[in-house]
């Protein structure tokens, strides 16, 4: 029998996915393997724009991959039936950028809601499993209050106990860190860390803030252009060669991603009326080639 905690929790092979617009699908990630190892955090970072938040949505199930495979598991996300896909989606837990709680119910509801909607649990044990989550992120002191009442920090925090409700076996977080203070951040970044290994779960972290991702995560995932430019462990990213990871992991200001948006050169726009036709006639070949 193959040993399933040394397989990967979620895989992905060669998997495209595109957004269709108006001007021709947009193309969000061109051919991209990778690997979440179980029991880990992994970050995946990037640019804006580079395909992280469609990865979590591809996970769960929200998109469809154009091709490839999406596993979770071992199950394609992508073919299953709309009843193994909730069941799939009840061993996910996701904290939501700025946590997106529900704002009529307090601290205590927001994090008996999935137990109430997918158990059938009785209350008092319901409340038990709520207060325990809760204490676990330090809040069960907050239970009586509104989202209203209570900081961005705090409800990032309310937030994480109602993703760990159900006891998950993946907790995907969108931007957990975007707009905390400090102290706030390392505490999310610290509750992150020790979650993972005191439940034994698997954690996926998209994240732009650098310092504390890398110091919480045991593999890190570059996303670029489509594609992955980098992935190791944080140590190994942060000694990369590669051009652009060198250029996102130091912010550097002048690098492969350009800080000017293509367009016609300047001379034309401010210039004669015929460096502009020639500018914009070249730009029209280029699209058709």
């Amino acid at each position: 029998m193959a040993d399933m905690s040394a397989s990967p929790l979620v895989e992905f092979k060669d998997v495209t996915f595109s957004y269709p617009g108006s001007a021709g699908d947009r193309v969000i990630l061109n051919r991209v393997t990778l690997s979440v190892p179980r029991g880990k955090v992994t970050a995946l970072m990037g640019a804006s724009g580079g395909g992280k938040t469609t990865v979590l949505r591809l996970i769960g199930g929200q998109q469809k991959a154009n091709s490839g495979e999406v596993l979770f598991d071992g199950k394609n996300v992508g073919q299953l039936a709309q009843p193994e896909l909730y069941q799939a989606r009840r061993r996910m837990g996701m904290l939501f950028q700025f946590g997106a709680l529900f704002t009529d119910l307090s601290v205590f509801d927001n994090v008996a809601f999935p137990l109430r909607e997918h158990t059938a649990l009785p209350a008092s044990l319901i409340r038990d499993i709520v207060l325990m989550k809760l204490n676990a992120v330090g809040l069960r002191g907050a239970r009586e209050l509104m989202p209203s009442e209570i900081s961005g920090g705090m409800a990032r925090r309310v937030a994480l106990a109602r993703a760990i409700a159900l006891d998950p076996d993946l907790i995907m977080y969108d931007e957990p860190f975007a707009g905390l203070d400090p102290i706030s951040l390392g505490t999310a970044a610290q509750l992150i860390r020790q979650l993972n290994d005191t439940l034994g779960i698997t954690s996926i972290v998209v994240s732009h803030d650098l310092e504390d991702t890398f110091r919480i995560a045991d593999k890190v995932i570059i996303l670029a252009n489509g594609a992955i430019a980098a992935q190791g462990t944080p140590d190994e990213v942060k000694n990369s060669t590669d051009p652009l990871v060198h250029q996102f992991v130091n912010g550097l200001s002048e690098g492969p991603v350009k800080f000017h948006y293509p367009g016609p050169d300047v001379a034309a726009d401010f210039g004669d009326p015929a460096a502009l036709a020639k500018a914009t006639a070249a730009a029209a070949r280029g699209k058709r080639s």
